[in-house]
């Protein structure tokens, strides 16, 4: 099995594509030597906690891991090596807002799930943390949006003067 410690540099909330994440994993010493000698890639994924699962079924967790939709976004993925590793990991962009653990496993030659381990305990409680995503609002699309707002207005307001004029020298001849 593949245990995973998380080291989160910032304690408060994290913002996408600003923080990081180091991440470092390594086998269990207490098994026998050998145990992993299928394990030819390990992929580490960012995993939603179950109450930010709560009511998206697109974020369910099930059993059959081909339908498994807990760890959506991959961090890294390198070749197995005896030896513990870390990656230091920049939180993407693209991550939404939500509570999330993470997850390590061990793929075999021929890229089937042979082990994991995760930052968390078994009831996905612990050692936790919270990931803000970007809003996507900027002052420059604020202030766009209030000058095509306004002259959408006088737009309005223009064409029903024209069309009163129109409707008045149309009346007059």
């Amino acid at each position: 099995m593949i245990f995973p410690i998380i080291n989160v540099i910032k304690f408060a909330v994290l913002k996408g594509g600003e923080d990081k994440i180091t991440v470092s994993w390594g086998l269990n010493k207490t098994f026998p030597a050998g145990t992993d000698s299928a394990y030819k890639t390990i992929q580490v994924k960012l995993c939603y906690s179950p109450i930010s699962q709560k009511d998206r079924g697109w974020r369910k967790t099930k059993d059959e891991l081909s339908k498994d939709k807990t760890c959506q976004f991959k961090i890294v993925s390198r070749p197995y090596s005896a030896a513990n590793q870390t990656f230091e990991w920049t939180v993407g962009h693209d991550v939404p807002s939500a509570i999330y653990f993470v997850r390590a496993y061990a793929l075999n030659a021929g890229g089937d799930q042979v082990a994991y381990g995760q930052s968390t305990d078994a009831n996905k409680a612990t050692n936790l943390f919270d990931i803000q995503a970007i809003s996507g609002r900027h002052v420059s699309l604020d202030i766009t949006s209030i000058c095509f707002s306004a002259f959408s207005v006088l737009s309005l307001f223009g064409f029903f003067l024209a069309e009163k004029r129109r409707a008045k020298s149309s009346q007059q001849k």
